[in-house]
């Protein structure tokens, strides 16, 4: 996550897993609501960069970006599993 220190992207990894859990309609535990946020974030700030070639910055922009990388992982799982 840009700009932001290793516990509010805790914070904010299980907030936007959280999220995405509920958009999703998906049961995961505190642990892996951090755990997709936080890869979430990461994945979502990749692709965002190598398609526009920046991302969002600040607290609301990353949780932006976060809670939708967090939604296609969990989409991506689902996916992976019925295969």
């Amino acid at each position: 996550m840009v700009g932001i220190g290793w516990f509010l992207a805790i914070i904010l990894g299980a907030l936007a897993g959280w999220i995405a859990e509920k958009i999703m309609n998906s049961s995961m535990g505190l642990l892996m609501n951090i755990v997709m946020g936080i890869i979430g974030a990461v994945v979502g700030n990749f692709l965002l960069t190598a398609i526009v070639g920046a991302t969002l910055y600040g607290i609301i922009g990353q949780m932006i970006v976060a809670v939708l990388g967090a939604c296609l992982l969990i989409a991506i799982v689902r996916g992976l599993r019925r295969a």
